[in-house]
């Protein structure tokens, strides 16, 4: 315990001087939309063939981040830097982390049959080595909005970590994040009355019956408030963060590798969730009333389209971004 404590104060010190930086914003870009049906995250979906990801960092360099890490796979390097990389690279500065399966601590070794990627805990623990300062991590595929990005960068400007890491996460009405093609997988917050993260709960298959917003679990339907916060995988990190996604790796292959050896997932929620449980992290949330937009299925690039052409023509982004 006094080793923790002693490492969390060098951790503390370093964030202090670290937290002067401005702040990087991670993309986690390594991922294969299985339901989609292709590489979405590179997808075009703007007039001049932007993608999702680049409205997201358009936001975030006028909210002040001022540089990008994508996380990617080696199988989509090539076509990831020529296609988006040395574009964004010339807006601004720009690294790769690698999402590697054999990326593991030492002792550790990659099951026979494993394909699937570690989950998202592990694409952040991939940029150990590139952060130094405070950092927000998104999905490729999600758009966010100009406020959550904001919001975000505001919160990393100020923030310092004491007796626990402060971290803050864009909190989106669940109704403004569903999809009329199928249903989605969101995490269902708790919240205390001051507006900090009590507890994620993972609702894999949310969907629209009838005139009700409901979740399936156990064989059985139940209703959930459209105006429910739900997390949509933003989140805003000090750097001392990271002592964490790396000390908890280890116990996560030890279990998965005994439990689901192909599948199992070291996932950013599940550690932040644990982290509060364990009283070793604070969430502030950050509301927003932004509509999120992403390409869950393939019927949803039609709206998702219509969405950006209906942005630009209000003057919230340009004809052509870069």
């Amino acid at each position: 315990m006094k080793g923790m404590i002693k490492n969390m104060k060098s951790m503390n010190n370093m964030n202090t001087m670290n937290n002067k930086k401005t702040p990087s914003l991670v993309i986690m870009a390594a991922g294969m939309g299985s339901r989609y049906g292709g590489l979405k995250q590179i997808d075009p979906v703007g007039p001049a063939g932007e993608r999702i990801m680049d409205y997201s960092i358009y936001d975030a360099k006028r909210a002040g981040f001022g540089r990008v890490i994508f996380i990617i796979t080696d199988a989509i390097a090539a076509q990831f830097k020529a296609q988006v990389g040395d574009l964004i690279a010339r807006e601004i500065p720009v690294d790769y982390a690698f999402q590697r399966l054999d990326d593991v601590p030492g002792g550790f070794c990659l099951p026979e049959g494993r394909a699937k990627p570690w989950g998202t805990a592990h694409a952040v623990y991939c940029c150990r080595d590139l952060i130094d300062g405070p950092f927000a991590v998104v999905n490729a595929d999600d758009f966010y909005g100009a406020d959550a990005f904001a919001q975000t960068a505001a919160f990393l400007g100020a923030a310092r970590d004491g007796e626990v890491f402060h971290c803050c996460m864009a909190g989106f009405r669940l109704v403004n994040t569903m999809t009329e093609h199928g249903h989605v997988a969101r995490g269902v917050c708790a919240m205390s009355p001051e507006g900090g993260l009590i507890g994620v709960d993972e609702r894999l298959k949310i969907e629209r019956r009838g005139d009700k917003v409901m979740y399936e679990e156990g064989g059985a339907w139940h209703e959930v408030s459209p105006e429910a916060t739900v997390s949509m995988n933003f989140w805003g990190f000090t750097p001392s963060i990271l002592t964490e996604m790396e000390a908890g790796f280890p116990a996560f292959l030890d279990k998965a590798l005994k439990e689901n050896p192909e599948k199992g997932e070291y996932l950013l929620p599940r550690k932040i969730d644990d982290l509060l449980k364990d009283g070793k992290a604070s969430v502030k949330i950050l509301q927003t009333d932004e509509r999120w937009f992403g390409v869950t299925y393939k019927e949803d690039k039609e709206h998702v389209e219509a969405s950006v052409r209906s942005m630009k023509d209000a003057g919230l982004y340009p004809e052509i971004l870069w």
